[in-house]
């Protein structure tokens, strides 16, 4: 299965369940299978960037593979990196920008690792220097619109770090107003503006 957030709303890709299922027209859930027509899974985007009535889109296919391919060939792809970090009190590195809490995380160079990139995403947007690397947390897939590249859709590699500092600086040029040390429990229990695909970074370090 993926699940690809568009506009704050996910797209979900799935394999047709055994006893099959029942289309749905509704709004807060759509239910269709894939065609095998590319072009057609751009109605299914316009659907979430454009009608707010519609909270999800699920498209089946016998091959998820095939479907999540086709879709890519859509988009111009620009693959990002980042790192839930924690501090010595396991609480974990928030910053907020543009209306929105996030994680820090950014572009992958030409000739980068995922890995190296979300180390440097980190250092450079929270001012924290002595980062340890851990584990692969997952991938998440959103997309977005720019002027340079019209359609863009972004994979996003997560990794587990920690460090032992506690002041944190947060990047001013790249629009982040705060960088905040949290418990992840807490934050997910509270009222805080999130992105969907953040949530699910968050939800998947507690097992969620």
């Amino acid at each position: 299965m993926y699940k690809i957030y568009i506009n704050g709303r996910p797209l979900v890709f799935s394999t047709i369940p055994e006893g099959g299922f029942e289309p749905s027209g509704e709004m807060e859930n759509l239910t269709t299978i894939y065609t095998g027509s590319p072009k057609s899974l751009l109605s299914y985007v316009d659907m979430l960037e454009k009608n707010p009535r519609f909270g999800q889109v699920t498209l089946y296919s016998p091959n998820v593979e095939r479907l999540f391919s086709d879709f890519k060939t859509q988009f111009t792809v620009l693959e990002a990196a980042g790192g839930l970090v924690f501090n010595d009190q396991q609480e974990a590195l928030f910053i907020y920008r543009r209306g929105s809490w996030d994680l820090p995380k950014g572009k992958i160079d030409p000739g980068e690792s995922p890995q190296e990139a979300a180390v440097r995403e980190v250092q450079e947007e929270t001012g924290l220097q002595n980062v340890e690397l851990g584990d692969f947390l997952q991938m998440t897939y959103h997309t977005y619109r720019d002027k340079k590249h019209g359609r863009v859709f972004k994979p996003t590699y997560w990794y587990r770090m920690k460090t032992s500092q506690q002041e944190l600086v947060p990047q001013a040029e790249e629009d982040i107003e705060e960088a905040r040390w949290m418990n992840i429990a807490d934050f997910l229990a509270g009222d805080y503006e999130v992105y969907g695909n953040i949530r699910l970074v968050l939800e998947g370090s507690l097992g969620v």
